[in-house]
């Protein structure tokens, strides 16, 4: 039953681990709160979750394994034929300038994160 004068009428109830209360006491503790209740509801009301979905990373790292590879074998060839070719350093360069362009890329997107 609620009072009159009551502003919040609907109470929430939901269960946390002992570990998971520990959590939520260090972070009171290092708001300087101890008001567990209004501490909830502001993160509640005011947190927020980020879930990042980048598939510029997924594409990032599906290049750097290939010019990895690519690297390697470019490496093995210059030991075993003592000649490094125009064309396969060219290669390497725009590679390493995608893979560049993919961070720079990424890092723009976590920025606006905050």
């Amino acid at each position: 039953m609620s009072s009159p004068n009551r502003k919040r009428e609907v109470q929430l109830n939901f269960r946390v681990s002992p570990e998971e209360l520990a959590l939520i006491e260090q972070k009171m503790s290092q708001l300087g709160t101890k008001n567990r209740e209004a501490y909830l509801r502001k993160m509640a009301l005011d947190g927020y979750v980020v879930k990042l979905e980048l598939p510029e990373l997924k594409e990032l790292l599906s290049l750097m394994r290939y010019s990895s590879n690519n690297l390697n074998q470019l490496t093995k060839r210059a030991h075993e034929t003592g000649r490094i070719y125009e064309a396969d350093l060219e290669d390497i360069s725009q590679r390493q300038e995608q893979l560049w362009a993919g961070v720079k890329e990424i890092l723009t997107q976590l920025s606006k994160l905050s």
